[in-house]
């Protein structure tokens, strides 16, 4: 049986497979009940591998085990696996939280922070810098460091921007608002939606309309800068581009220029 290379990939990207374990299914769902080796054959998969493929399969809700002699494997239908490996991700993403959320209270971490508090008094403040990937990674770092913001966040930002971050960071401003953080945000207030973010951040939040400046740069606390590197109109999120460096000498200037700006919008 030869199936479409682009068919496998789909089924391991979607249902989390690898080769040998795709093969199989499809084999098997070809047959609809067949023994080990004549999937192995059809397949084009070892047979010395087939009967533990076959098993985690079965572990994971793709096939049910036929009793007998020969032993045989019976399809499940497409529609049930999907339900079935939806309940598995769930309950196998639940149980890895729950096992972080232990670790909260735990001597692990006790020791993980005193490794990192010790270790990171021997780095260099050179050292104190990286490059952000993908804007996901860009705003889980920038989440990271609003939550450990003491004194000011300050955002300069494009109109699109505001409305990213009026929604993925609204918790942890006001979260940082409320500890007595000095939030303020310049961008482009100009169409409804960035009105109705900037509603929805009354309270949290100075907001100022930034005209026509194009620019994406967050500071906190005069210490840690993350600059982004391209325009967001001209790439995709996946390829978005940020720097992160932790330069009290150089942020703190950047502050400076900040407030002057600050001070001449309205």
């Amino acid at each position: 049986m030869i199936v479409k290379e682009d068919l496998l990939i789909d089924l391991r990207r979607h249902f989390d497979l690898n080769l040998y374990e795709v093969k199989l299914w499809t084999a098997l769902l070809s047959r609809g009940v067949s023994t080990a080796g004549e999937l192995s054959d059809i397949a084009d998969v070892p047979r010395s591998r087939s009967y533990d493929v076959l098993e985690s399969l079965e572990k994971k809700g793709f096939v049910v085990m036929k009793t007998g002699k020969p032993i045989k494997y019976i399809a499940i239908p497409p529609s049930e696996v999907i339900n079935r490996v939806r309940k598995n991700m769930q309950f196998n993403a639940q149980e890895k939280v729950k096992r972080l959320e232990s670790v909260k209270n735990s001597e692990l971490l006790t020791e993980l922070e005193t490794l990192h508090t010790n270790g990171i008094s021997l780095v260099d403040p050179t050292d104190m810098s990286g490059c952000l990937k993908g804007r996901h990674n860009l705003y889980n770092h920038l989440d990271f460091l609003i939550k450990g913001a003491k004194k000011s966040v300050n955002i300069i930002t494009t109109d699109k921007g505001f409305l990213r971050k009026a929604e993925g960071l609204k918790s942890t401003l006001e979260k940082a608002k409320k500890r007595g953080v000095k939030v303020r945000i310049a961008a482009p207030l100009v169409s409804k939606e960035n009105k109705a973010a900037k509603n929805n951040l009354k309270g949290i939040a100075e907001i100022k309309h930034a005209g026509k400046m194009n620019s994406r740069f967050v500071n906190v606390d005069s210490k840690d800068l993350v600059f982004m590197m391209l325009d967001d109109k001209d790439v995709h999120p996946t390829y978005d581009l940020g720097i992160w460096v932790k330069t009290p000498f150089f942020a703190s200037s950047m502050d400076h220029m900040f407030d002057h700006v600050w001070n001449n919008l309205k």
